[in-house]
């Protein structure tokens, strides 16, 4: 399950565009919730809305189900226009935050309740086997009989899943589906979901807030800011390359630094000197841009180290704060001019050797290739 290859993105390539989202807008009254949004989503593709409360994912992920009407543009699944067709036939199924398991229903009957709905009906014998098939998928068997009051929150979400598939659906809709649970099981449920979707085939729009769970998650990602879509990558290109400011700093932690181009490199009042820039910038002469530089690109080392040569930006000052994560320790590195430099360090560099500590004057730099020239 490779997310982040070249590998995901280059088989996504290789098929058609199964769901289409066509300059959909959506207003409550003078609010833009969705400004303008088109994307392509592949069959069977895994793709996660990201980005902050209000920015629209759930807005536009309403529309996807039929629970909203656009303003503005179309949405074609598998060919069909959605626009006439209500929320009760789509041929999609949302699972929500909550769950909205009944609570006076047994397991079973709440994953056959979407399909006793089906016109025509299907025979019991039908249904049964269905529901059959599902608890097996999700591993809830012995749950049958059992109502969802009696069920861990892992259970529960296991539940709503096996109820969402019920019907065959062509896109699953979930929104937000692991906020409930806490930090463990979350991490582990992420996993189990996704091999779970992988394995029925189903094309899949995942929202959230949760970058970890996205980039975990899904094959592709979209982060959206105030109703528009920024960028759409996977989640290395996302966190690698980002385009523009806001996905810079929205993803994970990053050093932006603001400046002009001055003589190929970056004048920049919050660096002592000019930050060279990689060779492919492409930027002119008094161009304003900005280099975003991702902490564990940034290299640590006690102040008067051996200097890094052409293309290194480097600076001393001294070891503001430390964070000690296990694996990895991240420093808060204060400049002389009040600059704070992120950098994370495995803890395996400092081998033998006591590590800088609070207070300690260190060297923070990094090479022109490891920034990332924005321009919005």
């Amino acid at each position: 399950m490779d997310h982040n290859g070249d590998g995901a993105a280059g088989g996504r390539a290789n098929r058609r565009a199964y769901l289409r989202i066509e300059g959909v807008t959506k207003r409550f009254d003078d609010t833009l919730a969705v400004d303008d949004v088109s994307l392509e989503i592949a069959e069977r593709e895994i793709f996660a809305l990201l980005g902050s409360s209000g920015c629209g994912k759930s807005t536009l992920l309403r529309m996807l189900a039929g629970l909203e009407m656009p303003d503005a543009g179309r949405i074609v699944l598998d060919g069909e226009d959605l626009a006439a067709v209500p929320a009760h036939r789509r041929p999609t199924n949302m699972m929500f935050q909550s769950y909205a398991l009944f609570p006076h229903m047994t397991v079973e009957a709440n994953v056959a309740f979407g399909l006793w709905q089906l016109r025509p009906r299907l025979a019991r014998a039908e249904v049964e086997a269905r529901v059959a098939e599902m608890l097996e998928l999700v591993q809830m068997q012995r749950y049958a009989r059992r109502k969802p009051h009696e069920l861990s929150g892992g259970q529960q979400q296991r539940v709503a899943l096996a109820r969402s598939l019920a019907k065959e659906p062509k896109l699953l809709l979930l929104d937000e589906p692991l906020a409930a649970l806490d930090k463990k099981i979350r991490q582990r449920t992420q996993l189990e979901l996704v091999n779970l979707i992988e394995r029925v085939g189903v094309t899949c729009i995942l929202v959230t807030h949760d970058q970890e769970e996205a980039m975990t998650m899904a094959g592709r990602i979209g982060v959206m800011n105030e109703g528009r879509l920024l960028q759409v990558g996977t989640p290395g290109e996302i966190y690698e390359t980002p385009d523009c400011r806001f996905t810079a700093e929205f993803i994970g932690e990053t050093n932006l630094f603001q400046g002009r181009v001055v003589g190929g490199a970056l004048a920049c009042a919050e660096f002592p000197a000019a930050i060279v820039l990689p060779p492919d910038a492409g930027l002119a002469q008094g161009d304003e841009a900005w280099v975003s530089v991702r902490p564990e690109r940034v290299a640590l080392s006690r102040a008067g180290g051996v200097p890094g040569g052409a293309g290194c930006n480097a600076a001393t000052g001294e070891v503001a704060e430390i964070a000690y994560l296990g694996s990895h320790s991240v420093y808060h590195v204060r400049l002389a001019n009040g600059r704070i430099v992120i950098a994370s360090v495995p803890s395996v560099h400092w081998g033998d050797a006591a590590p800088p500590t609070w207070g300690d004057a260190v060297r923070v730099a990094w090479f022109a290739p490891d920034g990332v020239v924005l321009t919005r």
